[in-house]
């Protein structure tokens, strides 16, 4: 089954790192993506939230808003596309993404059609 690994965390916690702390950032998720190669099917880090457009269709008529739809503390920041066999197998790597030490990582199953 897959899942979708939604990243959230503080922005401004990367925006105030130093480079050293910045690389072992890096390297914290570089080694996750190597143990879970074989079960990750994708994934991407996301521009920061104010290069963000939210859009909405109201009476016909195309809405554009700058940012995101909610400002929040923890904003999305990536993701992670996974197979796994089972919800359970799904938190525990969940649980090994290095963004949950600080963040929150919401795991949500892809809904399948017939």
């Amino acid at each position: 089954m897959q899942y979708l690994l939604l990243i959230y965390d503080d922005e401004k916690r990367w925006t105030n790192m130093t480079e050293a702390d910045m690389q072992k950032g890096m390297s914290a998720y570089n080694a996750f993506g190597e143990e879970f190669a074989g079960k990750i099917k994708a994934g991407n880090a996301l521009q920061p939230t104010h290069t963000a457009t939210t859009v909405r269709t109201r009476d016909g008529k195309r809405l554009t808003t700058d940012g995101p739809y909610a400002e929040t503390k923890e904003a999305l920041g990536g993701y992670y596309l996974i197979d796994a066999n089972d919800l359970d197998e799904a938190i525990v790597i969940a649980s090994k993404i290095p963004g949950a030490l600080t963040g929150a990582i919401e795991v949500r199953p892809i809904m399948t059609f017939d």
